[in-house]
């Protein structure tokens, strides 16, 4: 192809990226032309992902939008590689945070959900839960999410409820499920047990009391923060090698304030350095105290209700357990019985996360799951290797748990929920009822509802048709990948193997987990709405596009790190979506094709940008393998800004306006670079990335899309053309920073003379780099001002008479001479010690043997400069 029939760009681009002129464009599109679709009748293979789904109380936040990005790029790039891929979308009706919520918008009305009733405030709550789920489904469309819709599942719809209603059954005659009095966490506010992960610890200030109980020397002192509890006290414990009180272990001693006496007891759990080493214990008021009290056969005496009230008989009754606890101390000081009292101490407490009521742990009867089975299924699926995590420093924290799993307490005293499907009978009976099966007439059905986790223990399955034998369960199951944050690792990770495994024959419910880090502030901080540090990521949406928040949120996520929101680096990577939009649009001006192969006989210039993406598709391969997006993100920023941007372009531009074949066959790789590159990049950016390929494919016209183009193979590499470019870009980047030193302006030519290209490889590219650097050729009156020994080869010689700043020149010069003695001294002096080069591994030392040399090599060449500078 000649200059003269150069061919003319299929689509023009707009001077600049504009996102909101894209975006929803491009969204509704994608959906309308069903790219999302995952079909189970599909021969490709199956790649499966499932949304963390997120609860129904509100908006995304930026924790989310973090997540959905890494779903999404791995669903996109999976679906490009050839993959039935599905993600999975829904959302989970979190039990007590929701009911919350809505309480709260009917107080402001006057109203609880007590004046409703049961049946009319869980129809307010679905109200409030098709209002605010649209709310959330508009936020993930914004971001991107190539989302199956028409699979989109909630925890509390018709097909989850039955699969709840089915493994509730199965565990249950299969003896998992049980019902019985333990201590739970509990919250006198919500008036409901509550799991771990709802209950938040914060270093609070409050008073550590030591108290006598008997008198003499069958005395004893115990220490508590809790001086309402003491009320149910049934025991005094000691270690059983504890000396000190080894002669009153079996006896009594009288409980202050009551007149009941209480035995002395030895267990091993108590800690004999903490305190006095003698605890208080009140086994309804207390997990560790529980059991203790389980070991010694104690009665569990129950001295607060569900609100916190005391309701021991005496004074105190009636009095809030805050009301209570400084009334007995003073009680108990005027009797005499305090030893010593400590303000402020500084301890760890429980608060609700939901209300921030401090928690109360209770004796109460619940439902619970038997999880040791369930558990070491989950732990045997880890070590085996059917189940990969990523980062593997996380499969610790995750044997910890499965291998020290307690029995997880099922049942919440709410209202919104999934109802235990338990019936009792007028006699006491109870049956448990499936999905199929009606209760018996006149029977009660439990009024509790199941821990919001349950359910979500079920998404992987339950969302594909479970308990049903659907061709989406046998076509999508395992998941491939699950990918969450480390936080609930345990809470809904495991849980997930646990019920994945039991449900499905065995069969863990995906093959990797990917854990993630958490969003943080500035300050490190872990983003919340309670500490008011969130950022919306609508916010930064709006501010710079949906795609520089994705990207800036990639290359950022790591395996198991955290992650620092700045919002300095989100317009970083609006930066970079532009600098994409730019290339593309002067290689469409320049005529860059993509059709017909790629031609023989490239220039070394062209050899080398496309090795340099061979080894880049490489690297995002290997990238994406291990979940190290940072990595992934920043081959791919560097390999677009810094070699197809600021060197590609720049060496292809002489070529393209000389014309000719070499242009045409530089067009050629320019538009196989581009075409390339948008393909890499689509799966993390994928609007500028669709916008930017269209036009430059003509794909527009034929209803195509560069979400289901192919995903690029690494191609051949050029040892030889890199090496070649390289020292082309270490001369041209050598006489840049002379000139900038200088303060030559960026268009200013300067006569030089150029020796020693031949030797080093360059003789061919001399009027590249002379264009890219601004060099003229040397005239009859040159006269070298300045000089500048690039490598062992290359010497670049300068007139810059009336251009260059002598004193500035001389000045840098100066300041390299003295680093390179520095270098040299320091490493003749490791070199001149016998005892280093004795113990020193030998690669060390020709390490630092090379240093050496190098800084003898700098010092005469920098010497030489100074040489031939002009007298100032």
């Amino acid at each position: 192809m000649t200059n003269e029939a150069k061919p003319q760009a299929r689509t023009e681009l707009p001077p600049q990226y504009a996102p909101a002129d894209v975006e929803s464009r491009r969204y509704a599109q994608w959906v309308a032309d069903g790219r999302f679709a995952a079909s189970e009748d599909s021969d490709k293979p199956a790649y499966t992902i499932v949304i963390p789904p997120p609860n129904v109380t509100g908006s995304l936040h930026l924790g989310h939008a973090q997540d959905h990005t890494v779903i999404d790029a791995l669903t996109r790039r999976a679906r490009m590689r050839g993959f039935e891929a599905l993600w999975m979308p829904g959302m989970d009706h979190a039990g007590i945070s929701t009911q919350n919520v809505v309480e709260r918008n009917l107080a402001d009305e006057g109203l609880s959900r007590h004046d409703l009733g049961r049946e009319a405030f869980v129809e307010r709550v679905w109200q409030w839960k098709n209002e605010y789920g649209g709310k959330i489904s508009g936020q993930m469309r914004r971001l991107g999410d190539a989302v199956d819709w028409d699979r989109e599942r909630f925890t509390m719809d018709e097909g989850l409820s039955r699969a709840v209603q089915t493994i509730f059954k199965r565990l249950y005659d299969d003896e998992l499920i049980y019902r019985a009095e333990r201590i739970i966490n509990w919250c006198p506010r919500c008036m409901t047990a509550l799991s771990d992960i709802e209950v938040e610890h914060t270093d609070d200030e409050g008073e550590l009391v030591s108290i006598r109980y008997g008198d003499g020397d069958a005395s004893i002192v115990v220490a508590t923060t809790r001086a309402e509890t003491m009320l149910g006290d049934t025991a005094v414990a000691v270690h059983p090698d504890d000396a000190r009180y080894a002669h009153l272990v079996g006896t009594e001693v009288e409980l202050p304030l009551t007149g009941r006496r209480i035995p002395v007891i030895a267990d091993a759990h108590v800690d004999p350095e903490f305190g006095t080493g003698a605890v208080k214990v009140t086994p309804a008021h207390d997990p560790n105290d529980f059991e203790i009290g389980r070991r010694h056969d104690l009665p569990n005496l129950t001295v607060m209700d569900e609100r916190g009230t005391v309701t021991a008989h005496g004074p105190f009754q009636g009095l809030d357990r805050f009301e209570a606890r400084p009334a007995i101390v003073a009680a108990l000081r005027a009797d005499g019985r305090v030893v010593e009292e400590k303000r402020p101490y500084v301890h760890a407490v429980g608060h609700c996360e939901r209300c921030k009521t401090t928690v109360e742990p209770r004796l109460s009867k619940q439902w619970f799951v038997k999880v040791g089975p369930l558990a070491k299924a989950a732990g045997d699926a880890v070590r085996d290797g059917r189940v990969r995590i990523h980062p593997p420093e996380q499969e610790k924290r995750y044997f910890s748990w499965v291998d020290n799993i307690h029995d997880w307490c099922i049942s919440r005293q709410l209202w919104w929920g999934h109802r235990i499907p338990i019936w009792y009978g007028p006699d006491g009976e109870q049956v448990c009822v499936g999905p199929d099966e009606t209760a018996p007439e006149g029977w009660r059905q439990d009024p509790d509802v199941l821990d919001t986790w349950f359910s979500s223990a079920l998404w992987p399955f339950s969302t594909l048709g479970w308990p049903e034998d659907t061709a989406s369960l046998r076509k999508f199951y395992p998941n491939t990948v699950l990918s969450t944050g480390y936080d609930i690792l345990f809470f809904w990770v495991v849980r997930m193997m646990m019920f994945g495994m039991y449900a499905m024959d065995g069969t863990p419910p995906f093959k990797d987990v990917f854990l993630h880090g958490l969003i943080r502030d500035e300050d490190g901080k872990k983003m919340s709405k309670s500490r008011g540090n969130g950022v919306d990521p609508l916010d930064l949406m709006d501010a710079y596009g949906s795609d520089a928040l994705r990207f800036f949120l990639a290359r950022n996520t790591t395996p198991g790190g955290d992650l620092v929101v700045n919002d300095e680096w989100v317009q970083a990577a609006r930066n970079f979506c532009n600098k994409l939009w730019n290339a593309t649009r002067f290689a469409l001006m320049s005529g860059a094709t993509v059709e017909g192969p790629l031609p023989d006989d490239l220039s070394t210039t062209d050899r080398w940008i496309l090795s340099r993406l061979a080894r880049t598709v490489e690297e995002v391969d290997a990238q994406y393998e291990r979940f190290e997006f940072a990595k992934m993100s920043a081959a791919l920023y560097h390999f677009a800004w810094d070699e197809v941007c600021d060197w590609y372009l720049e060496l292809s531009k002489p070529v393209l306006a000389e014309g000719g074949e070499a242009a045409d066959r530089t067009r050629r790789v320019l538009g196989h670079v581009l075409d390339s590159l948008l393909r890499l990049l689509h799966p993390v950016v994928p609007f500028v990335t669709e916008e930017l390929w269209l036009a430059l494919t003509g794909g527009e016209e034929r209803g195509d899309s560069v979400m289901v183009a192919a995903w690029p193979t690494p191609g051949e590499t050029d040892p030889q053309a890199e090496a070649t470019v390289a020292a082309l870009q270490e001369l041209v980047t050598e006489v840049r920073r002379f000139r900038s030193d200088q303060g030559l302006k960026p268009g200013q030519r300067v006569a030089t003379r150029l020796s020693g290209l031949t030797e080093a490889g360059l003789a061919a590219h001399e009027n590249l780099i002379r264009s890219l650097a601004r060099l003229d050729e040397p005239g009859d009156d040159f006269t070298a001002t300045a000089t500048l020994a690039v490598t062992d080869h290359v010497t670049v010689r300068l007139d810059t008479r009336g251009n260059i700043d002598v004193a500035a020149e001389r000045a840098r010069l100066d300041k390299a001479l003295a680093a390179a003695r520095k270098e040299l001294d320091g490493c003749t002096r490791k070199l001149g010690n016998e005892g280093f080069l004795a113990k020193a591994p030998e690669d060390v030392v020709a390490k630092i043997r090379q240093r050496q040399a190098t800084a003898e090599s700098d010092i005469t060449r920098i010497t030489a400069q100074l040489a031939a500078l002009p007298a100032a």
